[in-house]
């Protein structure tokens, strides 16, 4: 292996966060604008934006199921093949990037064919109301038909930034991000499609990004390469993939489980306006989560690669920068949605009462979010270290254990029953992120004493 594929194994830590975070942190304000772009528009259209914002915000559980079976992939294998990297093995890094390709094709053909069979039911279950799903079903509909250019798009976006080119990876995202921008309006505005023409411009500045993934991939530069002969037999090795990032498809996953149990319960306690105010609610907790993200995903190529090697000191150093730049980012931004809710939510709306609704909601919602930094920290920390797990447990003990029930059970005790809704994620978060304080503390230094030993 020569100098140029060692550099995550070699260059100061410090050095190599900064240069594959930034490009990964932008990469993610930028993807983000794929989800909220869409809805600022929306959001806008004279008349009946805010109902058409609300129906398209019913879309967003369908949209993360296909996100998250990206990941059930991707966000296993990529690690996988950052190891076996470091460990000096090629040859089982690029058969783990061809068995990927292989099945987030089939995935991709399966998730399509169930969207367009049972679009309607699916959107009425996650909270379309009858004054909603008109518009639910016009966007989605038609979004379906690009489900294949989103599963490849993000599946293939994580090989690029495993191999330590972060650059690239922020290219895939900013050329998708900036063709949707430029079509949004024309589509929506200009060719009068509403929120048809939003979901055509997403699906074709993803068609985009798909195909500028596959060219780097077959490429001189990369140095893992999509290869003919590892479509197949790289399937073999897909299943350890899976599980371990059957953590990051439960986190994806479950918001939608999340939204629908939010949307319904807030569709009996508040009606219409409770429902459009958590698209709006949970626009501001991606703004919240995908730079975090960012950052974790640009320590990954270095934690996986160095846990490979066996280089401990690397890998405990790698985790203590990504602590604490998350932490910083996390209390940074809670500080700002506390003291200004209504330009958070003034993105998203022009409607003065679900202006208001909703800034008072923001500030509920988001009262834990200075923790979320430790949280996104350790869990892709037991992910970087190929500890599944781990990584599982703590993803369904936020979810499920905890947040789910309380979405239940806290409007029983409280006065303002809508309100309590969004209280329920706070409490959850406080609990999660000590519960995974514990977790982490105890699994990290055991896994560390592993690799000293080795």
């Amino acid at each position: 292996m020569n100098q140029d594929k060692e550099f995550l194994g070699t260059q100061p830590i410090g050095k190599l966060l900064l240069k594959l975070a930034i490009p990964t942190v932008i990469a993610q304000l930028v993807n983000m604008l794929y989800n909220i772009v869409d809805r600022i528009y929306i959001g806008h259209i004279p008349g009946e934006g805010s109902l058409a914002l609300t129906g398209v915000g019913v879309c967003m559980p369908i949209i993360m199921i296909v996100s998250a079976f990206a990941c059930l992939v991707s966000a296993g294998a990529a690690p996988r093949a950052s190891i076996a990297m470091g460990k000096g093995d090629h040859e089982s890094a690029e058969k783990i990037l061809g068995g990927c390709v292989t099945l987030q094709i089939m995935i991709s053909l399966a998730l399509t064919i169930v969207i367009l069979i049972w679009n309607r039911d699916l959107l009425l279950l996650f909270g379309a109301s009858e004054n909603t799903i008109s518009y639910a079903t016009s966007y989605m509909s038609l979004y379906a038909l690009g489900t294949i250019f989103v599963q490849m798009t993000l599946g293939l976006n994580a090989f690029i930034t495993a191999q330590g080119f972060a650059k690239d990876g922020m290219m895939t995202v900013l050329i998708g991000a900036v063709i949707n921008i430029i079509l949004d309006p024309i589509f929506i505005f200009a060719l009068h499609m509403g929120v048809r023409g939003a979901a055509l411009a997403t699906i074709l500045s993803q068609a985009c990004s798909c195909i500028w993934c596959i060219y780097f991939l077959l490429g001189k530069k990369t140095l893992l390469r999509i290869r003919k002969a590892n479509l197949r037999s790289g399937l073999p090795l897909m299943p350890a993939c899976v599980a371990l990032g059957l953590s990051a498809f439960i986190m994806q996953s479950t918001e939608s489980i999340i939204s629908m149990c939010f949307n319904s319960s807030l569709l009996k306690y508040g009606g219409d306006v409770a429902v459009g105010a958590m698209t709006i609610l949970t626009s501001v907790m991606q703004f919240a989560m995908l730079p975090l993200q960012g950052v974790a995903q640009g320590a990954q190529p270095i934690t996986s690669y160095n846990f490979g090697a066996k280089n401990s000191a690397r890998v405990k150093k790698s985790f203590q920068l990504l602590l604490i730049t998350s932490l910083t980012y996390s209390v940074i931004l809670w500080i700002c949605v506390q003291a200004f809710p209504q330009i958070f939510a003034g993105m998203f709306t022009n409607d003065a009462s679900l202006l208001a609704f909703s800034a008072k909601a923001l500030r509920i919602y988001c009262g834990a979010l200075f923790m979320m930094g430790i949280q996104i920290a350790c869990q892709m920390t037991f992910v970087s270290t190929g500890n599944a797990v781990c990584s599982i447990i703590v993803a369904i003990m936020r979810k499920f254990v905890l947040l789910i029930p309380l979405i239940y059970i806290l409007p029983h005790f409280l006065a303002d029953k809508t309100m309590a809704v969004y209280t329920a994620e706070p409490i959850a978060d406080i609990l999660a992120v000590t519960f995974t304080i514990i977790l982490f503390t105890v699994q990290f230094k055991k896994a560390l004493k592993n690799l000293g030993q080795a």
